[in-house]
């Protein structure tokens, strides 16, 4: 990371830069009710997550940045359930003790997550980043934009309660830019904003920009080399990125390792994401949205369970047949289907796990008191 010493960087450490960085009433009220006890010379006050480490995180609180550690709260909290560990763009109770240490004592209660399932055989999900109005789903318009990675994340982008925004960088690295970017967005982006952007030159950044102004916290999401980093210093004003050459390919190489808040020019806030190489589906809300034409059609077929294989009366396979529909979105809807309903089959399955290890100690502590009894008698 690097910073331009010459560039104007907001700065941080007023309540009024807290209040740019989404703090409001209803965050204010749920501070207020996780402060259980008040403790004389340890104060509490409110933060945000601007970075994460295994057990520690930056912050921002109205005093300035603040380092802090996780605490015995958080601690258990995690321990019950891993989504719960303080992430980029959480609001979090901070704890001030005598001794100087800071420790993050509670995450409030979140109003949206970009979650993606783990990778390494986990069935617990990881938070991308917390509480962001807008995700914002990065793809490079040349050489060659993959539309199933854009329908993959895009349902991730759904499924955060978010608001989902297409944002097709490169534009002016081929003639037919607008044309692309209008058959793209109807494919897998309807009813969401699409933005075309060459991020270096400016363009193409109003509806982000404005976004920013209202106050918004936007996440970038998207894959490695897909102008990310150029993105993210053309809408902050500053290098806060290094972005590295285009290749023979047209492609750039992306250096984002970890996820952090930055707090743009004008209000608002953005968080990077590392460039992901695929995501894992949590659930299938985010489908129904993504694919609301393969659902459109499938409410048509003459089976209600029919599976688009090859069922007689089947409207979505005679949509394909007649070039309604592309064959590749239908194998995209099918093949992410069966991702998000593996994991969720694999959630439950750990659930039922977490609930039968509860019964489990509680007949053991029934039995335990069961006998101390009958030897007191």
């Amino acid at each position: 990371m690097s910073s331009d010493p010459t560039s104007p960087r907001p700065i941080l450490g007023t309540a009024d830069q807290l209040v740019r960085l989404g703090f409001d009433g209803a965050w204010s009220a749920a501070f207020d009710e996780s402060v259980a006890i008040v403790l004389p010379g340890a104060p509490a006050f409110p933060a945000r997550v601007t970075r994460t480490d295994r057990g520690a995180c930056d912050t921002v609180g109205a005093a300035g940045p603040v380092r802090a550690t996780w605490g015995a709260e958080v601690i258990a909290a995690v321990a019950e359930d891993p989504q719960a560990v303080p992430s980029t763009g959480d609001w979090v109770r901070v704890q001030a003790w005598p001794d100087g240490n800071q420790t993050i004592e509670a995450v409030l209660p979140r109003r949206s997550s970009v979650v993606r399932a783990q990778v390494r055989g986990t069935s617990t999900g990881q938070v991308l980043a917390a509480n962001v109005d807008v995700v914002a789903v990065v793809e490079a318009l040349f050489p060659d934009p993959d539309l199933g990675r854009i329908e993959r994340f895009m349902a991730l982008a759904w499924e955060s309660g978010a608001q989902p925004r297409l944002v097709l960088t490169k534009g002016d690295l081929g003639s037919d830019a607008a044309e692309l970017a209008a058959e793209i967005g109807a494919q897998v982006a309807a009813g969401c904003p699409v933005d075309v952007t060459v991020a270096h030159d400016g363009e193409g950044l109003e509806g982000l920009r404005s976004v920013l102004r209202d106050g918004a916290t936007v996440a970038l999401l998207g894959a490695s080399g897909v102008g990310k980093s150029t993105l993210l210093n053309a809408l902050l004003g500053r290098e806060v990125m290094r972005t590295q050459a285009l290749g023979a390919v047209q492609k750039g190489r992306h250096t984002t390792v970890t996820r952090e808040l930055h707090l743009g020019p004008e209000g608002g806030a953005v968080i990077d994401t590392p460039g992901l190489r695929s995501v894992g589906l949590q659930g299938t809300e985010g489908l129904a949205e993504v694919f609301a034409d393969v659902d459109e059609l499938a409410r048509q077929c003459r089976f209600h369970d029919c599976a688009h294989q090859s069922e007689p009366g089947c409207a979505v396979l005679a949509a394909i047949e007649s070039g309604e529909l592309a064959e590749r979105r239908l194998a995209s809807w099918h093949k992410l289907q069966r991702e998000a309903a593996y994991q969720e089959r694999r959630v439950d399955a750990r659930l039922r796990q977490a609930e039968l290890a509860v019964w489990k100690q509680r007949t053991m502590e029934y039995r335990r008191s069961q006998k101390e009894g009958r030897r007191s008698r």
